[in-house]
């Protein structure tokens, strides 16, 4: 481990709580006081915090406590994590009896990294004995911590079944704030890192296939020359799981084909350039070479993006514009290795993005048929999620993209 690097569960809620109403307040004793806890736990705290993170986040003066450098590097991210878990009350009332509802001044139940990753595990494995593996500690200690969170909430998160523990609607309603609170704490060693100079952590990438073959693999190239201690983790998920992590901070950002983001509105779209379908199919193809009309078509094996993909859709009413019934597939794919494979060793054609398989049309091993597909122009770019406080790692990442996107332009 390097200086900044830490395991997640080292550093502790209750310290960042600490950390977060010392500065707010100024000094220890106004801290204690806010906090319900005496002038020395608040000390120790913040220096078991220190001691985890190997720096000084406070300067001690006379007139009360001022932050370093790094005391502010940790700030937000400390202040974001309480955040994200003092909004899980609120929502934990609405699914209580009426006048089961009690106040409280913070959710202290909740602030455990253990007991957090256990609820997460839980809601994702649904077997108390899966989660206890996973982690490497004993079913009962599975089973005590459910039990402390459901007493805090007030409300049954799990439900048993057939299938395992089911998370209730009030676990789904917390699964997302948890798992951004714990994201937080993660970067908090990454910050820091990059105040000094190092950029470092990992980075998750929801890849949609329009960016896998090229401008994603060259971007990773990009980043771990310049960061050799980032690494970064490809997730190839269909687009809604890709947004549901994405919104749970699980994943940081998505690069592909651009998506109408109404119904979602805490993300945020950038466009990185357009591109426009094409068909393409083996040198070797009866049709390659020659000038077409629609009736070429006719008998054509076509393969397909995914039946309601933004592709397939933006193909059908390129048919439809023609006067063409939309066409039939014999496979639906978006695997790009499954896609070169049948295109090279059939007479099969297939509609993607140019920028799919660029390499195999600079090379000549597939080639364009002069057939073209009106207003199927789509924006490929970076949807990420709205007033996300990045990682160092992320931003590293988002500017060799950016780079490499140039790079196509130019």
């Amino acid at each position: 481990m390097t200086k900044y690097q830490t395991e997640d569960n080292d550093i502790k809620i209750m310290q960042l709580r600490s950390l977060c109403m010392v500065a707010e307040r100024g000094t220890v004793s106004n801290a204690a006081e806010n906090l319900f806890r005496t002038q020395s736990a608040v000390t120790r705290s913040l220096r078991d915090l220190e001691q985890t993170l190997s720096t000084a986040l406070f300067e001690r003066h006379s007139s009360g406590m001022l932050l370093t450098d790094a005391g502010k590097c940790v700030l937000p991210r400390a202040q974001r994590a309480l955040g994200e878990l003092q909004q899980i009350p609120a929502m934990m009332a609405r699914f209580k009896q009426h006048g089961s509802h009690r106040d409280e001044a913070e959710p202290i139940w909740l602030f455990n990294v253990r007991r957090l990753q256990i609820f997460l595990r839980l809601f994702h494995l649904h077997h108390t004995q899966s989660v206890a593996s996973a982690l490497g500690i004993s079913q009962p200690a599975v089973s005590a911590a459910l039990k402390v969170l459901e007493k805090g909430a007030g409300v049954n998160l799990f439900q048993r079944s057939p299938k395992g523990m089911m998370p209730s609607t009030a676990a789904q309603e917390m699964a997302p704030h948890i798992s951004r609170a714990l994201n937080e704490i993660r970067h908090i060693p990454e910050d820091l890192a990059a105040h000094a100079g190092d950029i470092q952590g990992t980075v998750q990438v929801g890849a949609l296939p329009l960016c896998r073959s090229s401008l994603l693999p060259r971007a990773i190239a990009r980043l771990v020359a310049q960061h050799p201690s980032v690494k970064v983790v490809t997730n190839e998920s269909a687009f809604s799981n890709l947004v549901t992590e994405l919104r749970s901070g699980d994943v940081d950002l998505i690069l592909g084909a651009l998506r109408q983001n109404d119904s979602v509105p805490d993300l945020d779209n950038r466009v990185l350039f357009t591109e426009e379908l094409v068909l393409l199919a083996r040198p070797q193809h009866p049709l390659a070479g020659k000038p077409l009309l629609p009736a070429n078509l006719g008998h054509t094996q076509w393969i397909l993006p995914r039946e309601n993909s933004p592709g397939r859709q933006l193909l059908d009413r390129a048919f439809q514009r023609l006067g063409m019934a939309p066409p039939t597939p014999v496979v639906e794919s978006g695997d790009l290795a499954i896609i070169r494979g049948l295109l090279l060793n059939s007479d099969m054609v297939a509609a993607v993005s140019s920028h799919q398989l660029a390499y195999e049309l600079r090379a000549g091993i597939l080639k364009p048929l002069s057939f073209a597909l009106p207003d199927t122009h789509r924006a490929i770019g970076l949807t990420l999620r709205q007033g996300a406080l990045h990682s160092p790692a992320t931003l590293a990442l988002i500017a060799s993209i950016d780079a490499e996107a140039c790079t196509d332009a130019s």
